[in-house]
């Protein structure tokens, strides 16, 4: 058990039978009455975000987690295959269990969060970001840097990505895999 005033960013708690994430917290201190913790979790396995309040003192139930490096190995199916780091163990995951799956490609090794007591995985997270080949786009024009202007385009992994007008086919971008975004070339 933890106190509510004890919870940070990246706390996992166990409320109404679902885990939660702490995403963001704070203490507030009303000019009448007790001090309380506005804290917002998310929920580790549909994602949504909620707001609850919390008394100073007050006790929640926390989970260890853990965070251990995988790789991924191939796709079979709608299963997603991961290989643990260490001990060279497979594990199956589906689609709904990883962040950013449409970025997620043959040998990206991704942090996977695992609860330490029951040794299931919660979710698995790819790193913020990835250098992904294009595979098709329209022809690029020379010159056109100066206007804002994005076209689509599919990258290695099967998703579309909108890029500058300059980039072509073949060439490597480094791609956001938070919100599927172009970033820049890749070096």
């Amino acid at each position: 058990m933890i106190n509510s005033q004890d919870v940070k960013n990246g706390t996992c708690i166990r409320m109404d039978g679902k885990l939660y994430f702490v995403v963001e917290f704070l203490h507030v201190k009303p000019g009448k009455g007790n001090t309380i913790m506005r804290v917002k979790l998310k929920d580790v396995v549909s994602g949504l975000v909620i707001e609850r309040r919390f008394n100073i003192g007050e006790k929640l139930e926390d989970v260890r987690v853990e965070r251990r490096q995988y790789q991924f190995l191939y796709k079979e199916g709608t299963d997603y295959i991961f290989m643990d780091q260490e001990s060279y163990e497979q594990h199956t995951m589906t689609k709904d269990q990883i962040t950013g799956v449409d970025f997620l490609k043959d040998g990206l090794v991704v942090e996977v969060v695992i609860d330490a007591s029951s040794e299931t995985i919660l979710f698995a997270e790819l790193p913020t970001k990835v250098d992904l080949e294009i595979t098709y786009t329209e022809p690029g024009m020379a010159g056109n840097t100066a206007t804002n202007t994005l076209k689509p385009a599919t990258v290695e992994t099967g998703a579309t990505v909108r890029v500058p007008l300059f980039i072509n086919t073949g060439e490597k971008i480094r791609v956001d895999t938070r919100d599927g975004s172009y970033l820049e070339r890749a070096k």
